[in-house]
């Protein structure tokens, strides 16, 4: 054994050290990180960037080192809160209403904190564990707002807060098991589906060892990794011919976060109009069961409106919306009456984009699909007023089965975007911004040019 290993030191030496000194800058960012210290995150975000190319760069064919040294870089963020979000105090607020029997979506956490409510027709208080300290955390813009996490969503929720045993870094733990869980899921149909469409299985790497996945994914738990799993697995069914399974599937990825909706319609020119109705019928029909158990006279009107303020009230690193932003400034024109308008335009403008790749695709193969969801969601992005980091990474799952790679340097350019963390009135900064946004157009400009003189 001493011998084997040896060996495998002398094969391997690089990477492992390469390993190693990710392991320790993962660390650093886990428990010595402020998010108001934009240079050290920046520097941290800079180097992880340059290690994680070369890790995959050394070792892209040895898929034992890189899962396991993947799950590693994950377990580092374990006994640690999110130091980058604050959302998943909403997240543990929303998990135990739930397990208290109270509907997470008809009541705000305001609400909840300033007065008796009616549950079950009684008047009663509200009490859930750690009550003040969620209710301070989670900010007061999530406060005076209802919860906008969809229904499977939510049941995650109920179970972190019910295993974490009443304790907030015990309900942390059990998210971010759960979302590493996912990951180990894309990784495992990722690499299925990359086989069945003909490209190189270690393409995933490009996602399992990307930075940005794990920052935000296990270390701010944000369940968009959650989302992906039944996504990727709704694919791989696809790749294999099990439609009925697929929109089963496909409907539980829509109920933990809303964003594969946007594709429904591509769906169109994939199957013979037979199998389209189905696979529309049964993922109509599951999305209605997950969201029976919450349903309510009032729920579709506060969840409506919730969804709607993402449209026309929020803002954050925002391309062609900044752009437009400032040239209204320019001639006197109020921001926030110009969100509201654009806000108005912006749905239809999404619409005008998913019919213009419904149509005008042969979406019929499957790779066709994944690069026209591809397209729909980078331009919905680009034309959207609110752009998370966290948001970029359901693009990099999509390009590691196209060949196309831009979104690969938008994970890493998207860190420009934490400067806004850094100052006490959440002011962004324009120039980071166009750094950003110049840096994603101009390699997706050099991509679309180079594969078009191929073809």
């Amino acid at each position: 054994m001493p011998n084997r290993l040896l060996k495998y030191w002398n094969l391997h030496r690089v990477p492992i050290l390469l390993a190693v000194l990710s392991s320790a800058l993962y660390f650093v960012f886990a428990y010595h990180l402020e998010r108001t210290d934009f240079i050290k995150l920046l520097t941290l975000c800079a180097a992880l960037f340059f290690l994680c190319f070369k890790l995959v760069q050394f070792e892209k064919w040895n898929f034992k080192f890189l899962l396991t040294i993947g799950i590693l870089f994950r377990l580092v963020f374990l006994f640690t809160q999110p130091n980058l979000s604050q959302d998943f105090y909403r997240f543990i607020w929303d998990g135990e209403l739930i397990n208290q029997g109270v509907n997470p979506y008809l009541f705000t956490p305001n609400e909840i904190m300033s007065r008796v409510i009616p549950v079950l027709n009684q008047e009663t208080i509200i009490q859930i564990p750690n009550q003040v300290e969620l209710y301070e955390g989670m900010g007061s813009l999530s406060a005076r707002h209802f919860s906008n996490y969809p229904p499977l969503n939510q049941l995650f929720f109920a179970l972190a807060a019910l295993l974490g045993g009443k304790s907030i870094l015990g309900s942390v733990i059990a998210m971010r098991g759960t979302i590493i869980l996912a990951d180990i899921g894309i990784f495992y149909f990722g690499r299925k589906l990359l086989k069945n469409i003909n490209q190189s299985p270690h393409l995933i790497f490009w996602y399992f060892l990307n930075p940005l996945v794990i920052v935000e994914l296990t270390g701010n738990l944000h369940f968009e990794g959650l989302m992906l799993f039944f996504f990727v697995w709704a694919l791989y069914l696809l790749s294999i011919h099990k439609w009925q399974w697929a929109a089963v599937v496909y409907a539980c990825s829509i109920s933990v976060k809303l964003v594969p909706l946007l594709f429904l319609p591509l769906f169109l020119k994939h199957f013979k109009l037979k199998k389209t109705i189905g696979f529309y019928a049964i993922i109509g029909l599951s999305c209605l069961l997950l969201f029976a158990p919450f349903y309510s006279s009032e729920f579709i009107d506060h969840y409506s409106k919730t969804i709607g303020l993402w449209f026309s009230n929020f803002e954050f690193n925002a391309g062609l919306w900044n752009a437009i932003k400032h040239l209204g400034i320019q001639f006197d024109a109020k921001p926030w009456e110009l969100i509201k308008s654009y806000g108005k335009i912006t749905p239809a403008m999404t619409i005008v984009i998913v019919l213009l790749f419904t149509f005008l695709r042969k979406n019929e193969k499957l790779p066709v699909l994944i690069s026209s969801m591809l397209w729909v969601l980078t331009l919905y992005y680009f034309i959207a007023t609110t752009v998370h980091p966290w948001y970029v990474i359901f693009l990099v799952v999509l390009t590691a089965f196209t060949k196309y790679r831009y979104a690969f340097i938008w994970s890493a350019a998207v860190v420009l975007s934490y400067y806004a963390y850094s100052q006490a009135d959440f002011k962004e900064s324009l120039w980071l911004l166009t750094v950003e946004y110049l840096a994603v157009f101009s390699f997706l400009i050099y991509e679309l040019v180079t594969y078009r003189n191929k073809t």
